[in-house]
């Protein structure tokens, strides 16, 4: 079983490539679960609507009209294009969301700084395994609901790495807008090229890599047996990932 987080950098022109690279694994007999992001187009909604987009710490902050744009775009427009788009490829693959069968359940992580915004409390995986079981690709979109039924915006890297641990995957592949984890972002010599996960644990990170970081080392504590984070716009990089190489490689 192999997770795969692909962010909004992701869906561009190697989109279709790095889904062929799927079908043909999958055909080999390969399991796979595909759970997907999407800033970029939530970002040029919000600003369409003229909705101020702030970042706190790699999260969204997430007003109620922020999260009715979230919804909107996530679990319709990106949701019903990344199903599409590996159908297209011959993949058997299937949209669902984090509230579908309570496949998350989500509680607020810090409604004060970062408003709607969610935490992954427990992942109820059997929706997973049926879907998979019956020769199925599930797709799915990271948005959740709080016990009250509100609607909140799970980050896609963190939702990710709880299914990956959750399923006990083989690997969970991260695919972002950046080579691989940085000990000193901005620094491009800084990269990581493997590393423990109680080292990486250990290390400090700002801004966006945070959530990259917390998503890696969950997924590996909770049960993932390693974690890659890797480019997503070279499909050299996603090829070479398959095969377990290349990118940052988070391991035990």
């Amino acid at each position: 079983m192999i997770v795969i987080k692909f962010g909004g950098h992701a869906m561009g022109t190697h989109a279709q490539d790095w889904m062929r690279e799927i079908a043909t694994r999958f055909s080999d007999g390969e399991k796979f679960v595909v759970v997907h992001g999407g800033g970029p187009q939530i970002d040029n909604e919000l600003k369409m609507r003229q909705i101020e987009v702030k970042m706190q710490n790699g999260f969204r902050v997430t007003t109620p009209d922020v999260m009715h744009v979230v919804e909107m775009v996530l679990t319709g427009t990106v949701l019903r294009s990344a199903a599409r788009s590996l159908c297209d490829v011959g993949l058997p693959a299937v949209g669902i969301t984090g509230s579908d069968a309570q496949l998350l359940e989500v509680e607020l992580k810090d409604e004060q700084q970062l408003g709607l915004v969610g935490r992954v409390v427990k992942v109820n995986p059997k929706i997973l395994h049926d879907l998979v079981d019956m020769g199925y690709l599930p797709v799915v979109s990271p948005v959740s609901n709080a016990v009250n039924g509100q609607a909140l915006n799970i980050n896609a890297d963190l939702a990710a790495g709880a299914i990956a641990g959750a399923l006990r995957a083989n690997q969970m592949i991260f695919l972002t807008d950046v080579p691989g984890i940085f000990a000193n972002w901005p620094d491009r010599d800084s990269l990581i090229n493997e590393i423990s996960v109680d080292d990486l644990s250990a290390m400090d990170f700002t801004e966006g890599m945070i959530p990259k970081v917390e998503a890696a080392v969950n997924a590996v504590r909770s049960g993932s047996l390693s974690a890659r984070v890797i480019d997503g716009k070279s499909l050299s990089a996603f090829q070479s990932a398959l095969l377990g190489q290349g990118g940052t490689w988070i391991h035990a």
